[in-house]
C-alpha cells in the first residue's frame, strides 16, 4: 500500500486517504488529532460503514414488504369475512 501503486499498476484506490492520513500522523501531537483521517482510510479498505447502513435499508425495505403484505392480508380477510356473512 505504502508504494502507492494498485494491483492495475494505477495509483491505489485508497493511496490517497492513506497520504492524508500519513502526512497528519507525521505532524500531529496525540495521534487522536488524525483519528478522523483514520476512520476515512479504513473505510476506504474495508467499507464497513458502507455495508451497515446497506444493512439497515434492506431490513427497513423488508420490514416496509412484510407490513404491507400482512395490512394487505388483513384487508382481505375483512373483505372475504363480509361476503360469508
Amino acid at each position: 500500500m505504502a508504494s502507492g501503486w494498485g494491483i492495475t499498476g494505477n495509483k491505489g484506490r485508497c493511496y490517497d486517504f492513506w497520504i492524508d492520513f500519513s502526512e497528519c500522523m507525521s505532524k500531529c501531537r496525540e495521534p487522536k488529532d488524525c483519528a478522523l483521517l483514520r476512520e476515512d482510510y479504513f473505510e476506504c479498505l474495508h467499507h464497513a460503514k458502507e455495508y451497515q447502513r446497506r444493512n439497515r435499508i434492506y431490513k427497513e425495505e423488508q420490514r416496509q414488504i412484510r407490513a404491507a403484505a400482512r395490512k394487505a392480508k388483513e384487508g382481505d380477510g375483512g373483505v372475504e369475512a363480509k361476503l360469508h356473512h
